[in-house]
């Protein structure tokens, strides 16, 4: 049996509703968004897809190895963007300035450790940001990147403590993630 499974860097509750709180200005656009959960917003170091259960403890043995190395960080969240460009967004996100080269590193790690184990490396390698919400259609686009750009954005530290292993679980109403694993950093 298989689990998907991805590994990420857990945001605070309190992080998770300044996010929150941007979403409901970005909403008044009346987009065509589906917009992540504030429980589900997390930055996303590798997505593993569909694990073969046995594979789970070699994944936690390669994250406590990694944990190990590593001491914990500050990352600071510094602004929205988009993917591929603002002027035709399909994916909205923050942007991480400080920590950025920690993740970075830990992502080559991962990447390697992974990579031993039978897991492709990543064709686009890896790019620092949290995803927020992806665009559904063209709808009110031009009122969206208006609220974009108006935004009051407020800088966000958060103090890197642990790795986690995710399991996701498809539903008609979204994704559903739970912690199997946390390796913690020095």
């Amino acid at each position: 049996m298989s689990i998907r499974a991805f590994i990420a860097i857990s945001l605070t509750k309190e992080i998770q509703n300044k996010i929150l709180k941007i979403q409901e200005q970005l909403k008044e656009s009346q987009a065509d968004v589906k917009w992540v959960e504030p429980e589900n917003i997390h930055l996303t170091l590798k997505f593993l897809g569909n694990v073969e259960e046995k594979k789970i403890e070699e994944i936690k043995e390669i994250l406590e190895k990694i944990s190990e190395e590593y001491e914990k960080f500050s990352m600071e969240l510094l602004k929205i963007g988009a993917f591929p460009k603002l002027s035709n967004p399909r994916v909205i996100w923050i942007s991480i300035e400080k920590g950025k080269e920690e993740l970075q590193k830990i992502f080559l790690d991962l990447e390697e450790g992974l990579n031993k184990i039978g897991f492709k490396r990543e064709e686009r390698g890896f790019s620092a940001h949290i995803t927020i919400g992806r665009v559904r259609s063209p709808l009110n686009r031009s009122e969206l990147l208006e609220r974009i750009k108006r935004i009051d954005f407020e800088r966000m530290d958060l103090l890197v403590g642990k790795i986690t292993l995710f399991k996701s679980t498809l539903t008609p109403k979204g994704p559903i993630y739970e912690s199997l694993y946390e390796a913690n950093l020095k």
